[in-house]
């Protein structure tokens, strides 16, 4: 439904298996109305141009920069954001393995080793060095995600 005046439309996005309906512009990105107008915070503006990975979320459970992301484009796809993983092995792991520091980026470490955990389950260093090299951390080092990452994977 379009509102001829303001621009505006009402999407109505799955995200953390609930419908929810926002009204939001065309140019909108899903990190703008997932944290501005359905109050999920998890997912971070960093650089808001896709080079940090602050505001991944996973879209039809591949992981995504929902800075880059229309919310528009969202609709009708299964949307996963922070919220949505309740105590996953992956987020037990960044915290037995001490993954992060300031805690900024963490949401969308997490949520980009989910996801590659989930398609990969046999992933290799390089395939986790790749997956990896998508999100930046200035505060600790990568090892202790990368190590996150292998302990999951050890246990499947």
């Amino acid at each position: 439904m379009e509102d001829r005046e303001g621009c505006q439309v009402i999407v109505n996005l799955r995200v953390n298996d609930e419908i929810r309906s926002a009204v939001a512009r065309p140019a909108d990105t899903l990190l703008d109305v997932l944290r501005e107008k359905l109050g999920l915070t998890g997912a971070k503006p960093g650089c808001k141009n896709g080079d940090c990975g602050a505001c991944t979320v996973l879209v039809d459970g591949w992981p995504q920069k929902s800075c880059l992301v229309l919310a528009v484009e969202a609709v009708g796809q299964w949307i996963t954001t922070i919220e949505g993983l309740k105590d996953t092995p992956i987020q037990r792991a960044f915290i037995e393995q001490w993954a992060f520091q300031c805690g900024y980026c963490t949401p969308g470490f997490i949520m980009n080793s989910h996801g590659l955990i989930q398609h990969h389950p046999n992933a290799n260093d390089e395939t986790i060095k790749d997956w990896l090299s998508s999100n930046i951390c200035r505060c600790t080092g990568y090892r202790e995600i990368k190590d996150a990452v292998t302990s999951v994977l050890k246990e499947k």
